[in-house]
């Protein structure tokens, strides 16, 4: 079976394994923020791996994340982006404060 990863079908999709730490590190920040994400587990999903790595430009690592259709890439990015007072304005948040 091929997969075909869409993005567009949730605000904020993370593609995730069970006993990934660094997972649970981006799903906990995403929760203090009170965010609706689609997580999807990837473990013994080989096809599904392999679309992924296709659609990061060749990331193998995990989680991955895409907001609103974009790839922003794994928890260090979405960190860097909360660090940077971006991640709000990307998920929408700024607009539900006003």
């Amino acid at each position: 079976m091929e997969y075909v990863i869409d993005t567009s079908t949730h605000k904020v999709i993370i593609f995730t394994k069970e006993s990934c730490s660094y997972c649970t590190k981006a799903k906990n920040l995403l929760d203090s923020k009170k965010v609706d994400y689609k997580e999807i587990d990837i473990e013994g999903k080989e096809d599904l791996k392999r679309a992924l790595v296709l659609k990061t430009n060749g990331s193998t690592t995990v989680p991955q994340i895409f907001i609103k259709g974009e790839y922003i890439g794994g928890c260090d990015s979405l960190y860097a982006l909360d660090a940077k007072g971006q991640l709000d304005e990307k998920l929408g948040l700024e607009e539900k404060l006003q």
